[in-house]
């Protein structure tokens, strides 16, 4: 039997909502799980890709064996119903830039664990895809919104489950991702972070992400440019994404930009805006990187409404 899961990328953050909030994006990675019938050959994983925009350097360096995220994420929904993996052949077709702050081991993680539930007939529910996804990946933000599409407010709770609710985003607001040709790494950009914070910038983004939430539910452009303010990542990342600065003062002075933000933990940039003047956008953004010398890949999207979905079942 062989399974095959179509996955978006995700942008999560986005300004104040920093690990709970997450969109799902018009880039995708598919995972295939199959059983394979020679026995002992144990788990083969394998990696490619067709596009530009995925640098085969870090497809060379990325796990393709048992400590590799997918295969983690396959063991334990095993384990959940008292197996153990053996002879799987898992191809990963990636598409989604890795390293750019897209979700690209998000959308793994998630892929293979539908890909491994739909071939164990389904024994998961969403609640418990959910709990395994972030477990491996580390927060509920970017699988949250992998799973479900769409534009999404998350949190895992104490006892591992997640709560989730979907946000209506608004048609006439458009997303102009920006995508540098250099990795950017989590872990890099979480150390930049301080380990405390001060209360006062803790209040900051709280206000700031009840005004996200209250500008989504209005559809209030005003209060949403107030809403994509950020004091908890953004300042200190910002350092590591040259341009970022740069490009959010620029677009600041224009009526239809609602706001600059970092998807993720960068380098990719999110400008949030109105439909009606997009030119102006990229033309802001290739200029200020040209000047600087990056080359990046610059496209208005609108979100992913449809989450992780199978799209090959062969018997």
């Amino acid at each position: 039997m062989k399974i095959s899961v179509k996955v978006p990328a995700t942008a999560t953050n986005i300004g104040p909502g920093f690990d709970c909030l997450g969109m799902a994006l018009p880039i995708y990675n598919t995972v295939t799980i199959e059983e394979t019938v020679l026995p002992g050959t144990g788990v083969e994983i394998n990696v490619f890709s067709d596009s530009s925009e995925v640098d085969e350097l870090s497809i060379e360096h990325m796990e393709l064996n048992e400590n590799s995220l997918v295969y983690k994420a396959v063991e334990l929904l095993f384990n959940s119903i008292g197996q153990t993996p053996s002879e799987l052949k898992i191809n990963i077709q990636s598409d989604i830039p890795i390293a750019r702050g897209l979700g690209s081991s998000a959308s793994i993680i998630v892929g293979g664990l539908i890909a491994a539930n739909e071939l164990l007939g389904r024994p998961a529910d969403e609640a418990a895809l959910l709990s395994i996804a972030t477990e491996v990946d580390g927060h509920p933000d970017n699988v949250t919104a992998t799973i479900t599409g769409g534009l999404v407010l998350a949190s895992q709770e104490e006892d591992c489950s997640v709560i989730y609710r979907k946000l209506d985003w608004p048609d006439d607001w458009t997303i102009t991702l920006c995508i540098p040709d250099y990795e950017l790494t989590t872990e890099i950009s979480r150390s930049v972070l301080p380990k405390e914070v001060a209360m006062c910038d803790a209040i900051f983004n709280t206000k700031r992400l009840g005004m996200f939430i209250e500008a989504i539910n209005k559809h209030d452009d005003e209060l949403m440019k107030y809403a994509l303010q950020d004091k908890l990542h953004q300042p200190y990342r910002s350092k590591l994404v040259p341009g970022l600065d740069k490009i959010s003062e620029v677009l600041r002075h224009e009526d239809s930009v609602l706001g600059c933000v970092l998807s993720g933990s960068g380098p990719s940039m999110l400008v949030i805006s109105n439909k009606n003047n997009t030119d102006k956008i990229h033309s802001v953004i290739k200029q200020t990187l040209n000047d600087i010398n990056i080359k990046a890949e610059i496209k208005t999207v609108q979100i992913e409404p449809c989450g992780a979905q199978v799209v090959s079942n062969e018997d």
